[in-house]
C-alpha cells in the first residue's frame, strides 16, 4: 500500500467516525427512537463492562486455558452474588477483593 494510500485511508476513516459521532449529537431531540431500540440500549453498559472483564477473570494473565485453580473466579462470583442483593459498589468491591487476596494467601 502506497503512502498516498494509506494517507487518504486514514483521512476516510476518521471522517467517517466525525460523521458518525456528528450524526447522534445533530439527531438529537430531532429523531425519536423506538421505544424497543430504547430498552435494548439499556443493557449496553452492562454487556460491554462484562466483555471487557470475564476475559481478564477467566484468563489471567493472557493465558489460552482455562484454570480452576485461578481464585479470581469464586472471587468473582461472590462479588457478582454481593453486588446483585445490596446494589453496593463498594461492599462488592471490598468482599471481591477480600475474596481474592484471601484465597491467594491461602494458595501462597
Amino acid at each position: 500500500m502506497s503512502d498516498l494510500a494509506l494517507w487518504g485511508l486514514c483521512v476516510a476513516v476518521g471522517i467517517g467516525t466525525f460523521a458518525m459521532r456528528l450524526s447522534f449529537i445533530e439527531l438529537h431531540g430531532r429523531w425519536r427512537m423506538p421505544e424497543l431500540l430504547s430498552r435494548a440500549l439499556r443493557y449496553v453498559p452492562a454487556s460491554v463492562l462484562a466483555a471487557l472483564v470475564l476475559p481478564a477473570v477467566v484468563y489471567p494473565n493472557g493465558q489460552g486455558a482455562f484454570a480452576l485453580d485461578n481464585p479470581q473466579i469464586p472471587a468473582a462470583i461472590l462479588a457478582a452474588w454481593v453486588a446483585w442483593k445490596t446494589r453496593s459498589t463498594v461492599l462488592t468491591l471490598v468482599v471481591g477483593m477480600a475474596v481474592l487476596w484471601g484465597m491467594k494467601a491461602l494458595t501462597a
